[in-house]
């Protein structure tokens, strides 16, 4: 341990601070837009969205390195990839006639796909390890700045909308007989999900981003009364995770993404087991 505080002290060793900082800030808006994926139960929505932000990363890559666009980068690829994702669904899952969750798998699948075609046409060697799997020790000063106007925005978003978020998470039906604009509810809530993602893909990667979205939460769940203390104990765990992470894969030489995730998946089995001894103690 004492290590690790040492490496964070380092000067030499900015980038290290920066992950943790940026990792226990992001953990603000993981823990909200988690706590209403989870409630709202479109964690499979968020997966199409997280895998869909691929192909973003692949077309600015595309464009900075072939086309010569260099203010196009590929964090400004995922961004406007998630967004369209966030919209696509939205329209299927309130108009379109189709299976909603064939159009998702397409959607998951495509974006996916497009995504290594544009990497594979992008010239020189790139490699999309650190997008699948993530690294958050590649996130730099300017990330923090982003992840603060994040924090922001996510924050007063479900402040001011807090009440008709939770008619929408927990009542729809009732929500629109009460003259909600549900729709543009749902989509407002996909378009903070993808943002959302877009940051945390940086730090585990488009792989298992749902896990570090949802599992918080569903622990926060076991425990919180309201969706407001979900938010606050799911942000509470999310940055726990992290930082024992952070640890770990420091201490262990592992990559910090799998650890953190192999972390929060092993206290939400253990909360769940617990709880279900607890449950069969009681009967």
């Amino acid at each position: 341990m004492n290590e690790f505080f040492q490496a964070l002290a380092d000067p030499n060793l900015p980038f290290f601070r920066y992950a943790l900082i940026s990792g226990l800030l992001a953990s603000i808006p993981f823990g909200i837009i988690g706590s209403l994926v989870v409630v709202r139960r479109i964690s499979y929505i968020a997966g199409a969205i997280s895998h869909c932000v691929l192909a973003g990363v692949g077309l600015g890559l595309y464009l900075q390195q072939a086309v010569g666009i260099s203010w196009f980068t590929p964090f400004v690829g995922a961004i406007l990839a998630a967004l369209l994702a966030a919209v696509i669904l939205t329209v299927v899952s309130l108009h379109a006639k189709q299976r909603e969750d064939s159009v998702i798998g397409a959607l998951w699948a495509a974006g996916m796909a497009i995504g290594l075609l544009f990497i594979a046409r992008t010239p020189g060697y790139n490699d999309p390890m650190s997008y699948l799997f993530g690294n958050i020790l590649l996130i730099t000063k300017s990330d923090l700045y982003f992840v603060i106007i994040l924090d922001v925005v996510v924050v007063a978003a479900v402040s001011i909308f807090y009440n008709k978020f939770l008619a929408l998470c927990f009542d729809e039906e009732f929500a629109r007989l009460r003259g909600l604009n549900t729709g543009l509810l749902y989509l407002a809530l996909l378009c903070l999900t993808a943002i959302t993602v877009v940051l945390l893909v940086r730090i585990v990667g488009i792989v298992m981003v749902i896990a570090l979205l949802t599992l918080p939460a569903a622990i926060a769940g076991n425990f919180a009364r309201n969706l407001w203390q979900m938010m606050l104990f799911a942000s509470g765990f999310c940055a726990l995770f992290i930082f024992s992470g952070l640890w770990a894969s420091y201490s262990l030489d592992l990559p910090s993404g799998p650890v953190i995730i192999m972390i929060a998946t092993v206290v939400y089995l253990l909360v769940v087991l617990v709880l279900r001894k607890i449950s069969f103690g009681r009967a």
